[in-house]
């Protein structure tokens, strides 16, 4: 098992790593889910042509944070050369400390009255 310490040593992530492992957390994906995902979960801002994903996914894999998997059994079978990958204990864990060490600063963000409730901006003199 991949400890907390040897996670945090690759800490912080890059806005696109950290989406991709994120996109990966709702489970295993092929390329083209998974930029559906990635697109979806920031609402549009990370976007990534195919090449940049799988050069992305060539580095996850050689990091061993994910692993190439069997398709599911609902998948489409109709493109052999789809390959799925799910995150791997050592993907999850630097997405866990990713994503503590991130929760972190907002909660400080919000102590010190930078950001609202919601995560908006807070007006100066509030």
């Amino acid at each position: 098992m991949t400890d907390r310490f040897m996670a945090e040593r690759f800490l912080p992530l890059t806005p696109i790593i950290y989406g991709l492992l994120l996109a990966f957390a709702e489970g295993p994906a092929h390329g083209y889910a998974l930029l559906g995902r990635l697109k979806d979960q920031s609402a549009g801002r990370l976007t990534l042509g195919t090449g940049q994903l799988y050069r992305h996914l060539a580095r996850l894999l050689d990091d061993d944070w994910l692993a190439e998997v069997e398709p599911p059994s609902d998948a489409d079978r109709d493109d052999a050369r789809r390959r799925y990958y799910r995150l791997t204990e050592k993907g999850r864990a630097v997405l866990v400390a990713e994503s503590e060490r991130m929760a972190e600063q907002l909660d400080h963000s919000r102590r010190l009255g930078l950001l609202g409730e919601e995560g908006q901006l807070a007006e100066e003199g509030t």
